[in-house]
């Protein structure tokens, strides 16, 4: 290579180095327990993050069902044992998210990666499961508040991998995914024009099973609800004891429990986080 040359491709690499993605953080399975994908113009990559909190599947009341299944699907996961893609659907603040972070810092031990993709990059998971296939661990590919507008085909690339490509997923990465919408798609009272009756069945029309095709990909779903008044205030009870002193539950505690949730206009776990955070920092902001 003569000098000129050499002085023009500097000048170049000069004008485009700030365009390229900076250099990955390599990611040791072995070490780190959780990524996170970022997709770019050139690919994509993974970023190691270390789990956001301690929080283990006992604090989570008012869910057992969901969490027997949810766990037991892992597991048998974990084990080489045939197990489903998982879609955790429901009303807001009721657990859905949290209950992927317990699973992390309580099957982590037992062999569990994890790898959180935003939506926007849904693009890029083809890429992201084929790396993933020739690797040792098991994932858990993870969306979290998944959902899809009309006129949103990223919806595509998630069909594809969990159902619809030839190669399908490989045995060691199952999806699960979080979302308030239990089809994923906005559904208008249009979609059911296309409906018939043939007989005595119900037949629906194109719009309603493209909507329903995405979900139907999911072999597990695990509803999520609103608690009702006992539950919402067992878990009151269960955060400000965590975050505070057993003398910090009373019966003010209680009254002021509930006043939190009507004016909220709801009971949730997330309620009940809330509120004993703002409890027990008020009263240690006081003195008491």
């Amino acid at each position: 290579m003569d000098a000129e040359l050499s002085r023009r491709l500097l000048h170049l690499l000069d004008h485009v180095e700030h365009w390229l993605p900076p250099a990955p953080v390599e990611v040791d399975w072995s070490r780190d327990v959780a990524a996170l994908w970022q997709r770019h113009a050139l690919g994509g990559r993974l970023l190691p993050v270390p789990p956001r909190d301690a929080l283990s599947l006992d604090d989570l009341l008012g869910i057992e069902r969901q969490k027997l299944a949810l766990v037991d699907n892992t597991r048998a996961f974990l084990q080489g044992h045939p197990a489903n893609h998982a879609l955790l659907w429901g009303s807001r603040g009721s657990g859905k998210s949290s209950l992927i972070r317990a699973l992390l810092n309580s099957l982590a031990g037992e062999g569990l990666r994890l790898v959180q993709v935003d939506r926007h990059d849904l693009a890029g998971l083809p890429m992201l499961v084929e790396q993933l296939r020739h690797q040792d661990h098991r994932f858990v590919v993870y969306c979290d508040d998944l959902s899809f507008e009309g006129h949103d085909d990223a919806y595509k690339a998630l069909k594809s991998v969990l159902d619809g490509a030839l190669t399908g997923p490989p045995p060691n990465v199952l999806l699960y995914a979080t979302s308030n919408r239990r089809h994923l798609l906005p559904e208008s009272m249009s979609d059911n024009e296309g409906s018939r009756l043939v007989g005595d069945e119900l037949h629906h029309g194109d719009a309603v099973e493209e909507k329903i095709s995405l979900s139907d990909r999911f072999g597990l779903w695990l509803g999520f609800h609103p608690f009702n008044q006992d539950v919402y205030l067992e878990a009151c009870c269960h955060w400000v004891t965590q975050l505070g002193r057993r003398e910090d539950w009373s019966a003010e505690a209680r009254a002021e429990a509930i006043r939190f949730a009507t004016l909220r206009g709801g009971r949730s776990g997330r309620g009940a986080w809330q509120f004993a955070t703002q409890w027990v920092g008020r009263r240690r902001l006081h003195g008491r």
